[in-house]
């Protein structure tokens, strides 16, 4: 680079900063890295579908586990006094976490005709891996850990197209169908046997930093179903249990149980194609 076409002193401080900057990136932990690699073991050591074809015995699975742990308490160093008494904490809750993953798995393919075989969505099916990391990241969101449930949350999405929060509240037997560009926010409440299809959004209203620790995004009661491009938006909106959201519909206010909610459309009939044009 030229630096005569640069203030001289205004530049070698700003490469300065940079270079101090990057030092200090150096030495912290790789937390992504770490959270990235954390994502595909645990995955591995709940779901045979994930692990490698050797890793098949019972004392596999123990030194899986206990290797998980090891790195867990790695990635928690920095943000924990305490990083040992989350991790247990974490693998505590982690057999209940498995058990409604597997009633996930079977509501998809339960609501789906296309899948084969449960394991068919379990190797598969992008909502099936998106809502398993979301259970992961949502056990370490309620134990308070910073930024590593936020990057859990941003690799499934990077991988499926789907973004959850960890914040959000999903009931068992949750199936997502299709996925892509599905948003969740942190403040949703999901019930049971919830079924969501591609494109919904479940968000706030308004977006506005002093609204941080309040419900901005909705809730869906058990037993309901929101179509492709649905948006559904604010805290104090519920969709009551057994209701229907249809396609493309756009919600900022509560139904009741057993709603049946459509997008409406009119066609009118030009009197005349005299004069029409196509601009592309």
């Amino acid at each position: 680079m030229d630096v005569n076409h640069h203030d001289t002193t205004t530049w070698n401080g700003f490469v300065q900063q940079l270079a101090s900057d990057r030092a200090s990136a150096a030495a912290a932990p790789p937390v992504r890295a770490l959270t990235e690699a954390f994502a595909e073991r645990l995955l591995a050591l709940l779901f045979p579908q994930f692990a490698g074809t050797d890793d098949t015995g019972a004392r596999d699975v123990r030194r899986d586990a206990e290797g998980l742990d090891a790195l867990l308490v790695e990635l928690l160093t920095p943000f924990a006094s305490d990083p040992r008494d989350i991790a247990r904490k974490f693998f505590d809750a982690l057999p209940a976490c498995h058990t409604t993953l597997y009633l996930d798995a079977d509501a998809i393919f339960s609501g789906d005709p296309a899948a084969a075989s449960r394991d068919e969505v379990i190797f598969a099916y992008p909502g099936f891996l998106a809502t398993a990391v979301h259970r992961i990241a949502h056990i370490l969101y309620r134990l308070d850990v910073p930024l590593v449930p936020r990057l859990l949350a941003e690799w499934a999405h990077g991988k499926t197209g789907i973004d959850i929060h960890p914040g959000a509240q999903i009931g068992a037997s949750f199936a997502i169908d299709h996925g892509t560009g599905i948003v969740i926010g942190e403040t949703s409440v999901i019930g049971e046997r919830v079924h969501i299809y591609q494109g919904v959004t479940l968000g706030a209203l308004a977006v506005n930093k002093r609204l941080a620790h309040k419900k901005r995004h909705p809730t869906l009661g058990h037993d309901v179903v929101v179509y492709a491009n649905a948006t559904i938006l604010g805290g104090g909106t519920v969709v009551g249990d057994g209701s229907i959201i249809g396609g493309n519909v756009w919600l900022t206010t509560s139904v009741p149980p057993r709603s049946v909610v459509q997008f409406t459309s009119s066609v009118e009939q030009r009197p005349s194609d005299d004069g029409l044009e196509f601009h592309i």
